[in-house]
């Protein structure tokens, strides 16, 4: 049997020259010139951009309360929760709401003698109301911060007619930044994977520019702010 010479398996071939154009040579020359040429800042003067964010000059209750009723929010400030049980005792009844959803076990805790047989915790697509907490509420844009942490995820403030969240004063900051740094003190390294700022009720604009409110979330939204 004939033996192959195994000296030249692995000679490396010789490949072919890669010529370069002068023109594409041209190209990379000034690539490489203007790579080494600093270039100024066009606007040295705005190096350090000028705050875009207001300090807060009310108290942060106050601020939170005009941004969110100034966009259709329903607000009501509870002294503590004996009150909040009055308030939101009179709203379900004066609403009439007879299916009012509620998964959260610190809420439902909360709620149960309020509410009695109207909890509803097994049917969000038939209920008239559902309660929710929050994460944080930012005051300079009136919104509820809601994310995939929450007992209820994002569905129940999301899925009916009308969403009404239990928040305390301790819950708000001020700006979305502050928004971002209180989930992370909360979650550490477990971030949600879904946070959304949820500005007052749904409403839309997107046919012949019409304003339509509760297309894609709820037609309503209250917000009972308690002292804490």
């Amino acid at each position: 049997m004939r033996r192959r010479n195994l000296k030249n398996l692995h000679r490396p071939t010789n490949r072919p020259n890669m010529n370069i154009s002068p023109a594409r040579e041209n190209i990379l020359k000034r690539i490489r010139q203007a790579l080494t040429i600093e270039t100024p800042m066009p606007f040295p003067q705005r190096a350090v951009p000028e705050a875009v964010v207001h300090p807060l000059r009310q108290e942060i209750e106050v601020e939170f309360a005009e941004r969110f009723t100034a966009l259709d929010g329903k607000f009501v400030y509870c002294i503590n929760r004996q009150e909040l049980a009055f308030q939101l005792g009179s709203l379900i009844r004066k609403q009439n709401w007879e299916k009012v959803y509620c998964v959260e076990g610190a809420l439902q805790n909360l709620i149960a003698p309020i509410v009695g047989e109207r909890l509803n915790i097994s049917d969000l697509a038939q209920c008239d109301v559902s309660i929710t907490g929050c994460d944080t509420l930012v005051a300079r844009t009136g919104s509820i911060v809601l994310s995939s942490a929450l007992t209820e995820g994002r569905t129940a403030s999301v899925y009916a007619p009308i969403h009404v969240c239990i928040a305390f004063t301790s819950q708000l900051v001020y700006d979305l930044g502050d928004a971002f740094k209180a989930l992370r003190q909360q979650h550490g390294d477990r971030f949600p994977s879904l946070v959304s700022f949820a500005t007052g009720p749904s409403r839309t604009a997107d046919i012949e520019k019409t304003l339509v409110v509760g297309v894609h979330g709820p037609k309503q939204v209250y917000l009972f702010l308690v002292e804490a």
